[in-house]
C-alpha cells in the first residue's frame, strides 16, 4: 500500500510531467481550477490547484475536506503511484470505477484532451 509521502511524491511527478506538455495538451491545461485528490485507502486528501498546467497541492487533509473543488479525483495511493508512472490506464481505470473523477461539464471537455 502506498504511503502518503509516495502519494505526494507521485503527484509532484505528474505535475512536473504536466509544466513540460506542449501544444493542444499545455492548452487544455491553461486554466485555474481548484482541485482535490482523495487517497480513498488512506482516507486522506490532497487539497490544492490546477493553474497554468500545474499541480500545487496547498494541503492534506485527514478524511473530506469542508470544501467541493472543482475537479475532484479519487483512488487508491497505488492507483496514483500506477497512474502517474504509467502502469494503469486513466481510461480503463476511470471506466471500471477504480478511479473517479468529478468535474464540470466544461472542465471534463478541457480535460479529455489529457486522457
Amino acid at each position: 500500500m502506498a504511503t502518503t509521502e509516495e502519494c505526494a511524491a507521485a503527484l509532484d511527478r505528474l505535475s512536473a510531467r504536466l509544466t513540460s506538455t506542449k501544444g493542444d495538451v499545455r492548452a487544455a491545461l491553461g486554466f485555474d481550477r481548484s482541485l482535490s485528490c482523495r487517497i480513498t485507502d488512506l482516507d486522506v486528501t490532497f487539497v490544492g490547484r490546477l493553474t497554468a498546467g500545474r499541480i500545487d497541492v496547498l494541503d492534506t487533509v485527514a478524511g473530506r475536506p469542508e470544501g467541493r473543488a472543482q475537479i475532484r479525483l479519487s483512488m487508491t495511493g497505488d492507483d496514483l503511484v500506477a497512474l502517474v508512472d504509467g502502469d494503469l490506464n486513466f481510461a480503463r481505470a476511470w471506466a471500471t470505477g477504480r478511479v473517479g473523477l468529478e468535474a464540470g461539464f466544461r472542465d471534463l471537455l478541457r480535460l479529455r484532451s489529457l486522457l
